[in-house]
C-alpha cells in the first residue's frame, strides 16, 4: 500500500499520510510521494485547495527514527535537504491554500509542517509536541521560522526546550492554529472550509498568502510597495471582474480561479 493516498474531489486535493501502523511517521519514500502529489497539485488548474491529513489515529509522529540511525540510511544532511526542506517550499510556493487537517498526534516535523501550512484545524483530540530537544536535535522543517512568529519567543523557545506537549484547544488558544473542534464534527468542518476556499478567486488567495510571507523579511514601507504590486496582479484577473460585476448584479460570484 502507498505510504501517500490522494484523491481529487469537488476542485480540492487531499493528501494523505499513510503510515498508520508508524503513526505516519516520515521516511523517504513519504516524503519525496508527498513532493510528487505538491507537484501535481501546483500543475492541476483544477485543483484550487489542497488537504493534508493523516491515516488512523495520528497526523504524523515526524521522522522514522529507524531511517535516521541506519548506517545504510539517508543521513540527517539528505533526510533535511531532500525530503523536509523540499515540503515546506513546495507548500509555501503553491498558489493555492493548503489546510492542515489535524486528526491526532503532531510530533517533531509532523508538528512543524503543519504551521508552514495556511490554515490548520484540529480535533479536540490532537496535540502537538516539539519532541527533538528529547534526543538532542534542534526543531527543523521550519519549526523555528514558523513557531515564534504564531505565539511569540518566549512560548515557542519554552516549548521547543521543554518538549512539552500541547493540546489543541491550548494551541488554538495561543494561535498555533486556526480552530480546534470537537472531533466528530472534524470531518464536517475540513469539507466545509476547503469547499469554501476552493469556490474563492484562487489567484486573490495566492497573492494574499505571497503578501503575509513577504511581510516576515520586510519593513512596513517595503511591504506597502509589495501590497501596491501585489494588488495590481490581483485586480487584472478575472475573478476580480466577475467579483466586481457579481457585487453590482447583487449575485453570488461565479468564480474560476484565474
Amino acid at each position: 500500500m502507498s505510504s501517500i493516498l490522494f484523491e481529487i474531489k469537488d476542485s480540492i486535493a487531499t493528501i494523505t499520510l499513510n503510515r498508520p501502523d508508524r503513526l505516519n511517521a516520515f521516511n523517504r519514500e513519504m516524503a519525496l510521494l508527498m513532493q510528487e502529489k505538491l507537484d501535481l497539485c501546483k500543475d492541476d488548474k483544477a485543483i484550487r485547495c489542497v488537504v493534508l491529513t493523516g491515516a488512523g489515529k495520528g497526523f504524523s509522529a515526524g521522522e522514522d527514527l529507524a531511517e535516521v540511525t541506519d548506517p545504510n540510511g539517508p543521513g540527517m544532511q539528505r533526510i533535511l535537504s531532500e525530503q523536509y526542506n523540499p515540503i515546506i517550499t513546495r507548500i509555501r510556493e503553491l498558489k493555492k491554500p493548503v489546510v492542515a487537517a489535524i486528526n491526532g498526534v503532531a510530533a517533531g516535523a509532523g508538528a512543524n509542517i503543519p504551521l508552514c501550512c495556511d490554515i490548520v484545524i484540529a480535533t479536540k483530540s490532537a496535540s502537538f509536541i516539539q519532541a527533538f530537544s528529547k534526543i538532542g536535535l534542534i526543531p527543523d522543517s521550519g519549526g523555528t521560522f514558523f513557531l515564534p512568529r504564531l505565539i511569540g519567543w518566549q512560548r515557542a523557545s519554552a516549548l521547543m526546550m521543554l518538549g512539552d506537549k500541547i493540546s489543541a484547544e491550548e494551541a488554538e488558544r495561543m494561535g498555533m492554529i486556526y480552530k480546534c473542534v470537537e472531533d466528530e464534527k472534524f470531518a464536517e468542518t475540513i469539507d466545509s472550509i476547503s469547499k469554501k476556499l476552493a469556490a474563492l478567486p484562487t489567484m486573490g488567495l495566492a497573492y494574499t498568502k505571497k503578501a503575509l510571507q513577504w511581510s516576515s523579511t520586510h519593513t512596513i514601507y517595503e511591504q506597502l510597495q509589495n501590497e501596491d504590486k501585489l494588488q495590481q496582479w490581483a485586480a487584472s484577473t478575472k475573478d476580480f471582474k466577475e467579483g466586481v460585476q457579481a457585487f453590482l448584479e447583487k449575485r453570488p460570484a461565479n468564480f474560476i480561479g484565474e
